[in-house]
């Protein structure tokens, strides 16, 4: 698309946006137990993922949908609670939600060229994706480390053998983004070498750039790209633990009807549309109920060029385009929520004394706010069995017991004599250094 396009476009949407602009009803009356959110707007591809996308960066838990967009007019209604399962009440909230989807808002800009991207100055965004593999973040971290780079924001999905992962980091010296471009490559050539390990059958990427991404979505376009929805044949995953999908053909409607039945979970109305919208699927009318335990989703579908899906292949890859994007948040593993004072190095220090005790991380959430590191770790045992408690308080007891703190545990751990909180921060140091500095000689010298 050119850019002269791209500016009929635009001012197109400007136009279509004076004469029909979006109209938000925010109502906790007419349902007991949820906030009933409607949005009204004039339709065009993506709108649906704008609109849930917005929701789900607030963390609401949305348990029902109606989805409307016939013809040029989009409705949505949305009931939604807060983590804790109440209604919506709090006043910042309501309007910051009439603001995000409201007339003066500015989500009904395209789709293709905004949705999600804002320029930073604070940070430099590195994208990574290649062959998951015990002690993966380890590595990785040791070499952003040893490069003086900072990991103020990051998070990592791995999903059928593929790792990704958005990592937002800041000179060391500086406190900002990295702007020499001789390290910048250097950044990139020594992850990508980390990344490639021995499978030279599967590639591994590394961009680096200045703008900041949609994590989420940005996430599952990476590994969509990369085709993790691929199953090996023979793959000895268990059937009934995968996502119930199913895609037939309406034909007195020409749509295609998309069914899914799963267990329920955060973010899994985001991540299903997410797919859908990317994989370039307009959703014309849609029911989501999740109350309970199970989710059910449903969705009349057509291609952008207007076809239902057309053949049996088409058909299959859908399906397992969904199951992936249902599975790449799955959870597995022990839940190990981390939080301290943050410094550079830190999360190259934590992720080797799991690898050290033979702990993978299967998921990753780090955090940085007003210098203090909030990092959420989902860990297995790198052979496959269960994670010994013995493994996990060992661990705790090198990092700090009241740094270091377990969630969801199947069975109550013994009780440990507590650590001091500074124990880990200063006296691990320079062992870590030192490990990182080895490491990074005897892999790329």
């Amino acid at each position: 698309m050119s850019y002269s396009q791209n500016i009929m476009d635009d001012e197109y949407e400007k136009f279509i946006r004076r004469m029909n602009p979006p109209r938000v009803v925010i109502d906790n009356e007419s349902c007991k137990n949820a906030t009933v959110i409607q949005v009204d707007s004039a339709n065009k591809h993506g709108i649906l993922l704008e609109v849930v996308q917005v929701l789900t960066d607030l963390n609401f838990i949305i348990t029902k949908a109606y989805i409307c967009s016939d013809g040029g007019w989009f409705m949505d209604v949305f009931n939604v609670t807060n983590q804790d399962g109440n209604k919506i009440t709090e006043e910042p909230i309501l309007d910051y939600i009439m603001k995000s989807l409201g007339p003066d808002s500015c989500f009904a800009s395209s789709m293709r060229r905004s949705v999600g991207v804002t320029t930073g100055v604070d940070h430099t965004s590195i994208e990574l994706i290649g062959s998951d593999r015990p002690g993966l973040l380890s590595e990785v971290s040791a070499v952003l480390t040893n490069l003086r780079c900072n990991v103020v924001n990051a998070e990592v999905w791995t999903h059928n053998t593929r790792a990704a992962a958005i990592m937002q980091v800041s000179d060391d010296e500086t406190g900002g983004a990295i702007a020499d471009v001789e390290r910048l490559s250097m950044i990139k050539r020594l992850l990508c070498n980390v990344l490639r390990g021995s499978n030279k059958s599967r590639g591994a990427k590394t961009l680096v750039s200045h703008a900041v991404t949609h994590t989420d979505r940005r996430l599952h376009q990476l590994m969509f790209a990369d085709r993790d929805y691929e199953r090996a044949t023979g793959d000895g995953s268990d059937d009934k633990e995968r996502p119930n999908v199913n895609v037939v053909n309406w034909q007195d409607k020409d749509y295609s009807v998309v069914t899914i039945r799963c267990k329920d979970r955060p973010k899994l109305l985001f991540d299903t549309i997410c797919t859908l919208t990317d994989m370039q699927y307009v959703v014309f009318h849609g029911n989501v109920d999740t109350e309970g335990p199970e989710a059910y989703q449903e969705y009349c579908i057509r291609h952008v060029d207007g076809s239902p899906v057309k053949s049996d292949a088409e058909r299959q890859r859908v399906i397992q385009c969904l199951e992936a994007a249902i599975e790449r948040r799955v959870s597995e593993g022990l839940k190990l929520e981390l939080c301290t004072t943050d410094r550079v190095g830190l999360l190259s220090d934590v992720t080797r004394i799991f690898r050290e005790n033979s702990l993978t991380v299967t998921r990753a959430e780090v955090t940085t706010r007003a210098g203090k590191a909030l990092n959420t770790f989902y860990v297995s045992d790198s052979s496959g069995y269960p994670v010994d408690t013995k493994i996990i308080e060992s661990v705790r007891q090198t990092i700090g017991q009241t740094i270091l703190r377990v969630k969801g545990c199947p069975e109550e751990l013994n009780p440990v004599q507590q650590e001091s909180p500074t124990r880990f921060l200063f006296g691990g140091l320079f062992k870590s250094r030192s490990f990182c500095n080895f490491g990074l000689v005897r892999s790329y010298s």
